[in-house]
């Protein structure tokens, strides 16, 4: 979840000794030099998005709430642009926090369930809430905290009214977490106070019955139980700008202007982690040819908190290789794939011609097929701004994983994303945003036959197995502490028969049963 993943880290630039070249031609030139997050500036023009308006769709026949509702509650166009940020630093949206309202920019999380904001001055933060400022704040006196991947907090539960400016119409009660303290969570160059959990109540802390704030949402306003994200910072998420590109979180429903295409949809085959069905990953046209367990180890979830696509181990390291064999650029150095140092060509060259399209194939509600979404390089080979005047520089948007898959803004910032929670469901369409050049950054595709893949590749019956004998096993020890125990109250009896006396082995036994 959560922002932990947002940032890349910030490793000390010393332009050493690490510099060699391979030529292709006469031009084209690869350095390598550790990795370090510029300042950057850059601006998205949308004259080549050519979007359309399209007003009056109420439904496309499942259940969707499309486009302005006519009870007022929701009007998605309202939304559109809600957002602001990029998938290095987060993207996050304006609302309205206690009475009188207190302006807060909350990160948007979908992997984790938590509403939370900060209460404390912090360095790295602007401006924090002050819940004794707002007359209809109740604190619970419940402590929580919530460690991240990178970053954790720790804080007091509340309920407060919140409104967002450019979201559904009406002010809701929420549970807030009031962030006292944290570290590693608030980092340098972040525009946001807070974070969104819109994953489900099983991630919740302390507990599940700490209410997420969509769930709340939904039910105090009456909006349909789904939203959908489009995040614009294709191919210039890595860097550090004053113009942030934004994006639009739609509660309630889709907005057709901002995607292209159908929506393909995924099942949700857990509630917790938006947590999907992996089948394979392709590295060009080459079938990376795994069990299709090995992407779902742990677990395969859409995280819009997470920077990066995030692989298994073993997943990456077959990405990397087939990246390798198939990439112009044989001898990269090491540390361009594991973060550390950043891929650099003389200014105007760009890298993406040398690296092939990153496919992911995804179960579809028709679990006997399935459909792929594929990213271009523009998209996992990312822009770092300023880092020298001679040089353009790059950094691989793939990392490995030890807790799972994770679809992460590399990957989304392709797509127009569609949580739809009522009918367990993730959706995929081409984002109007995901363009460069007139070139779109991503693709969908489908239907494909599942038949050469298990039936099951999410690890859930190997789970579902583990506990059953799990569960056996604390059955056997349970009745084997039983049966000790009866002897242990048996044989002092028998004892006291004979002799009239209680032993000294008995008086454990003795001073439980007083």
């Amino acid at each position: 979840m959560g922002h932990r993943r947002i940032m890349a880290r910030n490793i000390s630039l010393s332009i050493w000794a690490f510099v060699y070249s391979l030529c292709f031609g006469m031009s084209e030139c690869y350095f390598a030099i550790p990795l370090k997050i510029y300042a950057g500036k850059y601006n998205v023009s949308s004259s080549a998005l050519n979007v359309t308006s399209l007003r009056g769709v109420t439904s496309d026949g499942g259940g969707l709430s499309l486009a302005s509702d006519p009870t007022g509650k929701v009007n998605f166009l309202d939304m559109v642009n809600n957002l602001e940020g990029d998938s290095g630093r987060g993207y996050y949206i304006e609302m309205s926090i206690g009475t009188p309202g207190q302006p807060m920019n909350i990160l948007v999380d979908t992997g984790s369930s938590n509403f939370a904001v900060a209460a404390a001055p912090h360095p790295f933060i602007t401006h924090y809430f002050n819940p004794a400022l707002s007359s209809t704040y109740v604190s619970t006196g419940i402590d929580v905290s919530v460690r991240y991947t990178q970053g954790n907090w720790e804080g007091e539960l509340g309920v407060d009214q919140i409104s967002i400016l450019k979201g559904p119409n009406g002010t809701i009660s929420i549970n807030i977490a009031a962030i006292l303290s944290s570290e590693g969570f608030f980092l340098p160059g972040i525009n946001w106070q807070g974070i969104l959990g819109l994953a489900y109540p099983k991630l919740a802390r302390p507990d599940s019955s700490v209410e997420p704030f969509f769930n709340s949402m939904v039910k105090q306003l009456e909006i349909p139980d789904i939203f959908s994200l489009q995040m614009c910072g294709a191919g210039l998420s890595a860097s550090n700008t004053a113009d942030p590109a934004g994006g639009s979180l739609i509660m309630g429903g889709v907005e057709p202007t901002l995607y292209r295409g159908s929506v393909w949809y995924t099942p949700v085959i857990e509630e917790w982690y938006y947590n999907v069905e992996v089948l394979k990953l392709e590295v060009g046209d080459q079938n990376l040819d795994l069990d299709c367990r090995e992407y779902n180890m742990d677990k395969a979830i859409v995280d819009s908190g997470t920077t990066m696509l995030r692989l298994p181990v073993n997943v990456f390291n077959a990405v990397v290789e087939a990246i390798t064999r198939s990439s112009l650029i044989q001898d990269f150095s090491s540390g361009f794939w594991d973060g550390t140092k950043l891929a650099c060509w003389m200014k105007g060259e760009t890298p993406w011609r040398f690296f092939p399209k990153l496919s992911i194939y995804l179960r579809a509600t028709n679990t006997s097929q399935s459909f792929r979404i594929t990213i271009l390089p523009q998209l996992y080979i990312q822009p770092i701004k300023d880092v020298d005047g001679m040089l353009d520089c790059f950094r691989f948007g793939v990392s490995s994983s030890a807790n799972g898959l994770v679809i992460g803004a590399t990957v989304m910032e392709g797509f127009y994303v569609v949580f739809d929670r009522a009918q367990r469901r993730v959706g995929f369409a081409l984002s109007s945003c995901a363009v460069s050049g007139g070139v779109a950054l991503s693709e969908v595709d489908g239907p494909f036959s599942a038949a050469d893949v298990a039936a099951d590749c999410s690890n859930r019956m190997f789970k579902e197995s583990v506990m059953w004998v799990v569960s056996y096993a604390l059955m056997a020890i349970c009745a084997m502490v039983l049966i000790i125990l009866l002897l242990l109250l048996v044989l002092p009896l028998r004892r006291r028969h004979r002799s009239g006396e209680i032993t000294d082995e008995s008086s454990l036994v003795r001073h439980r049963i007083k």
